[in-house]
């Protein structure tokens, strides 16, 4: 067997905001070959990076639309909105549903192991978090089909959990905008920063460059659940606002919006050595200077 021989690489949701960030580092690292499939829902071809591979369609028709063998998938492209969730519910169903239903029968049948991107929503509010959105439900509900994929097929898997990411490449405008990039965008433009009350909502901001790290020490090493990506500090929607400065509006209070998310970093911590190095009052910060 070739020692130097580049492993195959293949980024569901290449194109959107995390995907593109893995990729970027995956090519920077000149160890893999590295393929993108999008169907450019929320993803941009902006967000290509060169030296990969970029193909365009549903994950649903991956069996279709993938003609080689991954050494290593990582399933990113999936519907990753919570209060939208509830007015999008076929293209949730589908896209979380039926496409990741998809990519795990082509991982059974090639043997390729899967990192799956699963959502700390479900561990909101206590574990009711899970059934308080259709996002959070069909994401929860897909953690426990990539488990039983593994143990029904011995399909090699690991499951990761984002915190709130933010960083380059988030989503800034329309109804699919991230609150980081979402309050950015508004103080560069001199606007009021909307808040949905009741504001003391706890989130665990994580930037996108520690994220990529998680991910990458997970596709090397990672093996089962439980693999927790976020910061430590929790802050509330409030506070972050506070953090930018400036005129705050509160909106009214919307369905699936949970208080709080307990977080649990010790397997990410302690098998893989991962830790964050990045803070987001210090990103507020550096931020709120450049602008003025």
């Amino acid at each position: 067997m070739d020692k130097t021989a580049k492993k195959t690489i293949l980024v569901t949701g290449g194109a959107g905001f995390i995907g593109s960030n893995l990729i970027e580092r995956l090519v920077e690292a000149g160890r893999y070959n590295v393929y993108s499939l999008d169907n450019y829902f929320t993803g941009k071809k902006e967000n290509h990076i060169l030296g990969a591979t970029y193909i365009e369609g549903h994950t649903k028709d991956i069996a279709k639309l993938i003609n080689f063998i991954p050494d290593l998938v990582y399933h990113l492209g999936e519907y990753s909105r919570v209060e939208q969730s509830f007015a999008d519910m076929p293209i949730v169903w589908e896209s979380n549903k039926q496409g990741t239903f998809a990519v795990l029968e082509f991982c059974r049948k090639n043997k390729v192991k899967i990192i799956y991107a699963g959502s700390s929503t479900k561990f909101g509010d206590g574990g009711l978090g899970r059934d308080q959105s259709p996002y959070a439900w069909t994401k929860a509900s897909n953690t426990e089909l990539v488990r039983n994929y593994g143990e029904w097929f011995d399909l090699p898997y690991a499951i990761i959990y984002f915190y709130n990411v933010y960083g380059p490449r988030e989503i800034s405008t329309g109804q699919y905008a991230t609150l980081i990039a979402l309050f950015k965008e508004k103080f560069k433009k001199g606007e009021s920063l909307t808040v949905v009350a009741p504001g003391t909502q706890v989130r665990n901001f994580t930037h996108v460059d520690d994220i990529v790290r998680g991910l990458i020490l997970v596709g090397e090493k990672g093996d089962g659940d439980d693999y927790g990506l976020g910061a430590e500090d929790g802050y509330s929607i409030l506070d972050i606002a506070k953090a930018f400065g400036g005129e705050i509006t509160m909106l009214p209070e919307r369905k699936g919006n949970r208080m709080s998310a307990s977080i649990d970093l010790a397997r990410s911590r302690n098998e893989l050595g991962w830790h964050t190095e990045k803070k987001i009052i210090d990103y507020i910060k550096e931020f709120v200077a450049t602008v003025r």
